[in-house]
């Protein structure tokens, strides 16, 4: 996945910003963003005052993010490293886990994540992260064909790019491929593609998760306004301490 595609079309949905820059502004610094891709939040983040450390296992996504990064101040710190596996030697007082990334991880990864995250949280602090609900999934049909979804700017070229998404659903697996159609001028189309496998887990095994790591579960949401988790949400969103 190019880095430039992906970082213009996540940028287009900033509705979840408000929800991790008022938890930042709770939770103090420092802040530790797993997985944070281009930097869409961690940016946000930075761009108001937080000391921020990014982790990433992608080189490609956060050198396009170190070109972001400019002259904001505190300079966050990016890491190269896999968000299962990682100790940067010291703590945390917030650790987030946006964009739906801990549904990607199979049960012993999301474990791995979790006690990784566990010890490098300060004591008192805290672990956020947001991932669709499963339970809406599991309730569509068990596939769809391409669907236009929506269109932007590509950010070297100007040319449009077309977004579009299939998916295919089991009992345990939402595998789900977006395309991303660059138009040219002269007719040619150019596609790439990106592939995200979420696992179907139940609310309570994330629950459980959390709790056997040591963590102690604060919230449960069902959207960035803070509404309250239900079988029809969006999505889970989950806030935890040490």
């Amino acid at each position: 996945m190019l880095p430039e595609i992906y970082h213009a079309h996540h940028t287009m949905h900033l509705e979840d910003l408000p929800f991790w820059l008022e938890l930042a502004d709770m939770a103090g610094d420092p802040i530790l963003e797993l997985g944070c891709g281009t930097g869409r939040v961690l940016l946000s983040m930075a761009k108001v005052g937080h000391h921020c450390v990014g982790l990433d296992n992608d080189p490609a996504m956060l050198a396009y993010l170190q070109q972001g990064v400019g002259s904001i101040t505190p300079t966050p710190l990016l890491v190269v490293e896999d968000m299962c596996r990682f100790n940067l030697h010291r703590q945390f007082s917030l650790v987030i886990l946006p964009c739906n990334t801990f549904s990607t991880l199979s049960e012993a990864q999301q474990l791995s994540c979790l006690a990784c995250v566990y010890e490098h949280l300060k004591p008192g602090g805290f672990f956020a992260f947001s991932i669709p609900n499963s339970q809406v999934l599991l309730s569509l049909p068990a596939r769809a064909g391409v669907e236009y979804e929506e269109a932007f700017t590509h950010p070297q070229t100007g040319n449009p790019v077309q977004v579009s998404s299939s998916y295919h659903r089991t009992k345990k697996l939402f595998r789900l491929t977006w395309y991303y159609d660059e138009l040219h001028p002269d007719g040619r189309v150019d596609r790439f593609t990106a592939l995200a496998a979420h696992y179907l887990l139940p609310t309570q095994a994330y629950l459980d998760k959390l709790r056997q790591v040591g963590l102690v579960v604060n919230a449960q949401y069902g959207d960035f306004d803070r509404s309250e988790f239900v079988d029809e949400s969006p999505c889970l969103i989950c806030i935890a301490s040490r």
